[in-house]
């Protein structure tokens, strides 16, 4: 794989970005149908999530035909190449549909099964968050800047954020809330924002659980590149999802993982 190769890869993204983008601010605010996805439990997917996953699909198969996706509303198609593109169209339904910002698209490209880039398109607020093998960045209009987490090495000084606390069960939960109180501050809400703005330095851990493939592999190269450590709760790279640690530091990721592994009962 050459540099040029890499780049034109890195272009198609943006593109997939800016396209996602269009359709989001199309549907955000203005007139959307919901469906309910869930049997147990409220798991909303709405029209524009549909819509954009629909059309990304469709540029990647047009352009690249051997690569393979993973995308929340479609599925998997099986790559015949080494690449595979991980799509979440919005991460954040929920958010999307109260009409808060925080949420925003999800493209990432695996060579070999390793994440090689990846994106976060918010278009409300008019940010990509991109990170790849020159770093992490954030890009808004013309301009560049370059990511990079603070350097948090403590619990007691760390802001922590999550989704919702429900995405914990049992013992998960009880180690979630032990973590939580040894830290200077935790908030819940952000999605999938919560991952750039700890790449951008203005949070110090985010740890979730019960995520998909699609919903973190996009954020690895994200994180990575602006000196973030993740991995799930036993310290692997989390390329299936499930549980997940994100931390600025690897002393912080460290202490982190210490306190989770008190598996505890909530209450």
């Amino acid at each position: 794989m050459t540099d040029t190769s890499i780049l034109e890869l890195e272009d198609f993204a943006l593109d997939l970005a800016h396209t996602a983008g269009g359709i989001a601010q199309a549907h955000f605010r203005r007139s959307f149908t919901i469906e309910n996805k869930g049997v147990d439990a409220f798991d909303p997917v709405t029209s524009a999530d549909r819509a954009i996953e629909r059309v990304l699909r469709a540029a990647i198969v047009e352009r690249y035909p051997d690569h393979g996706i993973v995308a929340e509303e479609e599925g998997e198609r099986a790559a015949r190449s080494e690449y595979t593109w991980f799509i979440d169209p919005i991460d954040g339904t929920r958010a999307f549909m109260m009409g808060s910002p925080l949420w925003g698209t999800l493209v990432g490209l695996t060579h070999r099964g390793n994440p090689l880039f990846g994106l976060l398109c918010q278009p409300v607020l008019e940010e990509i968050f991109f990170g790849g093998p020159s770093g992490s960045w954030m890009i808004k209009s013309e301009r560049r800047d370059r990511l990079r987490a603070r350097q948090c090495t403590s619990l007691a000084t760390a802001v922590l954020a999550c989704t919702h606390p429900d995405m914990f069960v049992g013992a998960d939960a009880g180690a979630f809330q032990a973590l939580a109180r040894r830290c200077l501050l935790h908030r819940f809400g952000g999605d999938c924002y919560n991952y750039a703005m700890l790449a951008a330095g203005f949070i110090d851990l985010v740890v979730e659980s019960q995520l998909k493939p699609f919903d973190i592999v996009p954020l690895i190269p994200l994180l990575e590149g602006a000196g973030c450590v993740v991995t799930d709760w036993q310290g692997r790279r989390p390329m299936s999802g499930g549980s997940v640690v994100a931390a600025a530091t690897r002393e912080l990721h460290g202490l982190a993982l210490a306190a989770l592994a008190t598996r505890t009962p909530s209450g």
